[in-house]
């Protein structure tokens, strides 16, 4: 796939996905992208898969754009975005003269994938997890894989409003109302006595950097996705390792106490992983799920994309529980949680 195909493909997908603006940007990016240029010459090193479901280089730069947005570090591109609303050939020029002006920025900006951590992904984890403590009834130690600033460990703290009735505290800090269709599964009383993730490049959103780079993947005319991520932020309690996230998992699995379930959960994640340490993860928590007990039961919470790259069906919805070893494809999820269908 080509740079221009990969900015035309998640084109589409972000217009699909409720971002008009981010539909024109990376259009405009398409139309106008001049691989001449050092940016251009080392994205065009990257090899493999340059799309969402592998480098994500076209949300890379439109990351970096917003970015200096948020910062107010680009005047001409502070005006062509919201609030404001200008024709597409302002906004071409706006971005065009940010990649040359701040291009040493853009360089250093695009080593790193995308981070949104997505907390409206926890309106699928809340009913997985409530489907496992259906099974096993015990104390939680969660572990995340992929967890970027840990706001999906703390979804205890969220509520779920369905067609039925509502998982949650009854203060919750906020609340997810996809558009459900589908059975609603039973409610269970989540107690989380113990949380942590891991990530190659963990944001720490009590830093002012890490939580403005956070943002700056929060497309810049979603404001609503900004305020639930500020709630989410004023409870992280989690704590979120640096690391590889299979050597953290074997560290993970061989400490849980008796008497508690270990939930693992990852979303839209998994797919950055090199498919060796894929084979390794899932072949280690085999291993724990053969040994685990109805004392100490192992949950395997996935919401992952399945080959959908457009966001028009969205991620599998999978729990794996031991013993037993069963599998439940529980539905599918919008990748920004904004629709569930439950399986029946």
């Amino acid at each position: 796939m080509t740079l221009r195909q990969a900015f035309l493909n998640q084109s589409e997908t972000c217009a699909h996905m409720g971002s008009p603006l981010m539909g024109r940007v990376l259009n405009i990016l398409a139309e106008h992208w001049d691989p001449d240029t050092p940016l251009g010459q080392k994205m065009a090193e990257y090899q493999g898969d340059i799309g969402p479901a592998g480098h994500s280089l076209p949300l890379r730069i439109g990351g970096g754009l917003h970015a200096l947005v948020l910062r107010s570090q680009d005047a001409g591109l502070m005006q062509a975005y919201p609030p404001n609303t200008v024709d597409d050939a302002t906004l071409a020029q706006a971005i065009l003269n940010a990649l040359t002006t701040h291009e040493d920025f853009f360089l250093d900006w695009t080593r790193h994938a995308p981070q949104t951590n997505e907390v409206r992904r926890s309106a699928a984890l809340i009913p997985m997890a409530h489907v496992a403590l259906s099974h096993f009834d015990r104390p939680i130690v969660l572990s995340e894989l992929g967890a970027s600033g840990g706001l999906n460990l703390m979804w205890d703290h969220f509520a779920l409003a369905t067609p039925a009735h509502s998982f949650g505290p009854e203060d919750p800090v906020l609340t997810f109302r996809p558009d459900w269709t589908g059975p609603v599964p039973a409610k269970g009383n989540p107690q989380v006595v113990d949380r942590s993730g891991v990530d190659l490049n963990p944001l720490n959103l009590q830093d002012e950097n890490d939580h403005l780079a956070l943002l700056s993947y929060l497309w810049a005319d979603q404001p609503h996705r900004v305020e639930l991520t500020r709630a989410a932020t004023s409870v992280l309690t989690a704590k979120v390792d640096q690391g590889d996230a299979i050597d953290w998992l074997e560290q993970r699995l061989a400490t849980v106490p008796n008497g508690h379930m270990h939930m693992i959960q990852h979303t839209v994640a998994w797919q950055y992983f090199p498919a060796d340490a894929q084979a390794r993860g899932t072949a280690m928590i085999e291993v724990a799920g053969a040994a685990a007990t109805p004392e100490t039961p192992l949950a395997w919470m996935q919401m992952e994309t399945d080959g959908d790259t457009t966001g028009a069906v969205g991620a599998a919805l999978t729990l794996r529980l031991w013993p037993g070893d069963l599998t439940l494809n529980l539905g599918r999820a919008d990748f920004h949680g904004r629709w569930i269908k439950w399986a029946s």
